[in-house]
């Protein structure tokens, strides 16, 4: 199942659709704090505009250095980067990836993003799946003249700076140890790996943050990016793509 945000002209909603099919199922409330209950309107994909899935009403949680060309043995794994973007910084597909007029080096950073439903603290390794909703795809986009000599929060959270979606996926049987993320820069392929080439994987990763900070409903975890980030510039197009999740794609301008 895949929960989109979604809106039809007036207010944002929620619907549920299955892989391979246009038809939204209208849902009542969101699906975080309310139980999972259809609405009785039906919508087409096609005729409605795909928002953020998710406005994380705490934090989104990124993490740096989290993908090796070699496999590292747990032991010697190293911890990884933490950072926090500002939740004033999502935005959805299609929106525009606005470059700060103090900035002349944005790049993007496609990655896999998971979307927390449940207070997580201090969670083991095997409980964290149960702390988790689903999967999204995130665009870490990252200011990086606003990187050195000081915290990185001006580079990673300006506005605009984390693109989410187009959906949350839904799917106990999804591999998410595995799955192909592509990105393309204009039509030309940036980056190119797999989810199998994360040092952490994701329910380690949720684990990790969980002991080093409380977790809440709708916080999302971006879980690095592989190499290939390029930066962009005005009139630029960027389409980020993992396997089972699906296409989030964002046009670049400049503020």
């Amino acid at each position: 199942m895949r929960i989109a945000r979604f809106s039809d002209g007036t207010n944002p909603v929620y619907g549920a659709l299955e892989e391979g099919s246009t038809r939204i199922v209208g849902l009542k409330g969101d699906p975080l704090f309310s139980p999972v209950e259809p609405s009785g309107q039906i919508y087409e994909l096609g005729e409605v505009r795909l928002l953020s899935p998710v406005i994380p009403r705490s934090k989104v949680v990124g993490i740096g250095n989290n993908y090796s060309g070699a496999p590292i043995a747990a032991d010697e794994r190293t911890e990884p980067p933490i950072f926090l973007k500002a939740n004033t910084c999502v935005i959805g597909p299609d929106d525009p990836i606005a470059i700060p007029r103090w900035s002349n080096d944005v790049v993007f950073e496609g990655e896999l993003a998971i979307v927390i439903k449940s207070l997580a603290k201090d969670v083991s390794v095997e409980d964290a799946p149960q702390m988790i909703l689903g999967y999204t795809i995130a665009n870490d986009a990252t200011a990086r003249d606003a990187m050195t000599g000081g915290p990185w929060s001006r580079g990673k959270s300006f506005d605009s700076a984390c693109p989410l979606g187009p959906w949350i996926t839904v799917d106990p049987a999804l591999d998410v140890t595995n799955l192909a993320i592509r990105s393309y820069l204009n039509g030309e392929i940036a980056q190119d790996s797999s989810t199998a080439h994360m040092i952490w994987n994701p329910f380690e990763l949720v684990s990790y943050v969980s002991h080093q900070m409380t977790l809440l409903p709708g916080d999302v975890i971006a879980t690095g990016a592989p190499a290939g980030a390029q930066v962009v510039h005005a009139g630029d197009r960027v389409e980020i793509e993992i396997e089972g999740i699906g296409r989030l794609t964002n046009p670049v301008v400049r503020a």
